[in-house]
């Protein structure tokens, strides 16, 4: 492969750098190859990438953050040009349509009603495996005050469930889940995201 080729191949992904699992994110996507991984705080940074991760952390804070940094316009922009997004954990719930707790400003980019929390509070954090349609069998997945899908759009694919609770889903451009794929040493779905982009 020439020089050349690779760098035609590069692709960059951006990690919303405002709060919660943000070095977790960009370590994982540092060991894919062809991938360039940028922490994001400003819009003009969107232009340059192929793909946002907005991570897990604390949604209600993520949220004030992201409109206090004049990225909430820019990030919706950014999905409808076709752009690759993937909401973890707390970045679903933004992700989403609806939420039973309004103190969130939810970015509305895939129709999904969502239960923050759902899984209850830290105590109530579990690990499990998966098997994820399109994905791979057995991926291992780490829930931690996990939220999860309610109610999907007819335009929605639901990827996967926990006790019969959606965990997983995906639009076009748009995919969630309400785990941490960055805990685990299995690079899979954030391979999968990258190539969505």
């Amino acid at each position: 492969m020439t020089q050349l080729t690779k760098l035609a191949a590069l692709k960059k992904i951006g990690v919303l750098n405002l709060q919660g699992a943000i070095s977790e994110h960009l370590s994982v996507l540092q060991h894919i190859e062809n991938v360039q991984a940028i922490a994001v705080k400003k819009a003009e940074q969107l232009d340059e990438l192929a793909g946002l991760i907005i991570p897990g952390g604390e949604s209600t804070a993520i949220s004030r953050l992201i409109r206090q940094n004049h990225l909430f316009d820019p990030i919706i922009q950014f999905a409808k040009q076709g752009k690759g997004i993937f909401g973890t954990c707390a970045g679903l719930v933004l992700c989403g349509k609806t939420t039973t707790h309004n103190e969130v400003e939810q970015l509305k980019l895939i129709d999904i009603e969502v239960e923050r929390n759902g899984f209850g509070r830290q105590i109530a954090s579990f690990e499990t495996v998966l098997d994820i349609e399109t994905i791979g069998q057995q991926i291992p997945a780490v829930f931690i005050r996990a939220p999860y899908i309610t109610k999907v759009g007819s335009q929605v694919k639901p990827l996967a469930f926990v006790n019969h609770h959606c965990v997983m889903a995906q639009k076009d451009n748009i995919l969630v889940c309400s785990f941490h794929p960055e805990l685990t040493s299995d690079d899979r779905i954030i391979k999968y995201f990258v190539q969505l982009c």
